[in-house]
């Protein structure tokens, strides 16, 4: 179901600027790759990042109720009726998924997620964590590629891979934070192997050379995924291309810096400084985007692409144009001086 009038805005430019803050202390790796985004494209990202962020706070964040996903799950139904609640996430929302026919089964796969999160889900092998990956992640990715006015399979495949390789890196560099939460979200199977019993470290997480295997496995798995997801970067629109290699480049650096620190999630949080996010946006911009052969998509994230392949797709639709080479590599180079002189004075904000 989409708003009945999907080319009425319905947000002002006061809730897009309002949704712009939110991914702004939200993700700064996120915000820092949205840079090198089209501005049309750079300010729905914003909208949809604004709606994932507030769900996700109020499912996980302080005063979170125990009815918040069913709430939240009652503001989407809302959105896509064509009538948002009174808050700039679901106004920008109602327009976007208008104006993108994103499906509705995108945004609810995202709340089914936050809802196993509320349940206190635990994941007894990789297929289990991945499942949980491609609804709270994977369905960013496809999202986000719906706002890129591409809507191949391949191409939400690949998106979904990113995006399940993003979660996977996350849950590698948060476990400790979310063990010390009552939250354990490594496959089961895999501790038990690596000799460590799961409720054992929930109570007491400690680093030790068995969970740094465990996650260095788990960085491995999302180093599979990342390479996939490259030549999907290849089908979008050429301005595109940049912010989604620096997305993934940013954050598979997450795992790089926890592996030089010793595979250690638990004493400390592996972060990614300004001045190599600045090196990290540089080389998207120059890396050549390549084809390869094509790969169906994950069977946990499959439903996500079938549910936009149910949806007609609506040609009519204008692209918004799209930014020149030169003026994005201008926009890219004033990005990292601004990153260097935070790092320099010290201001740098974690990844």
């Amino acid at each position: 179901m989409l708003p009945s009038s999907p080319d009425a805005p319905l947000a002002r430019p006061a809730d897009h600027a309002a949704c712009r803050a939110a991914i702004r202390t939200g993700s700064r790796s996120f915000y820092a790759a949205s840079w090198l985004l089209p501005r049309a494209v750079r300010r729905d990202a914003y909208g949809l990042y604004a709606f994932c962020r507030l769900s996700d706070d109020a499912v996980d964040g302080a005063g979170a109720r125990a009815d918040a996903v069913p709430r939240l799950q009652a503001r989407l139904a809302a959105a896509y009726a064509g009538r948002p609640a009174d808050a700039p996430a679901d106004r920008a929302l109602a327009e976007i998924v208008a104006r993108h026919a994103i499906p509705q089964a995108l945004p609810a796969a995202l709340l089914e997620g936050l809802a196993w999160d509320a349940a206190g889900r635990r994941h007894p092998d990789l297929s289990s964590l991945v499942a949980y990956a491609a609804r709270v992640a994977g369905s960013v990715g496809a999202m986000m590629t719906l706002l890129m006015n591409e809507r191949s399979p391949e191409a939400l495949a690949r998106a979904c891979d990113l995006g399940i390789a993003m979660q996977l890196t996350n849950v590698a560099r948060d476990v400790g934070e979310d063990a010390r939460a009552g939250r354990l979200y490594l496959p089961e199977t895999w501790l038990r192997e690596a000799g460590l019993d799961p409720d054992a470290f929930l109570a007491r997480p400690e680093p030790s050379p068995a969970l740094a295997s465990v996650v260095a496995r788990l960085l491995e798995a999302a180093d599979l995924l990342y390479a996939r997801a490259e030549s999907g970067i290849a089908m979008l629109p050429p301005a595109c291309r940049p912010a989604v290699r620096a997305a993934g480049l940013i954050y598979a650096e997450i795992g790089r810096d926890l592996t030089r620190a010793g595979l250690d999630p638990v004493s400390r949080r592996a972060r990614v400084p300004g001045r190599r996010k600045a090196q990290l946006l540089a080389r998207a911009v120059l890396t050549p985007s390549t084809r390869r052969a094509d790969r169906p998509a994950l069977p946990e994230a499959v439903f996500l692409v079938e549910a936009v392949a149910a949806m007609p797709h609506q040609a009519a639709r204008r692209r918004p144009a799209w930014w020149n080479l030169g003026a994005r590599a201008v926009r890219v180079l004033d990005l990292i001086e601004v990153l260097r002189e935070r790092e320099r004075l010290g201001g740098a904000a974690p990844s």
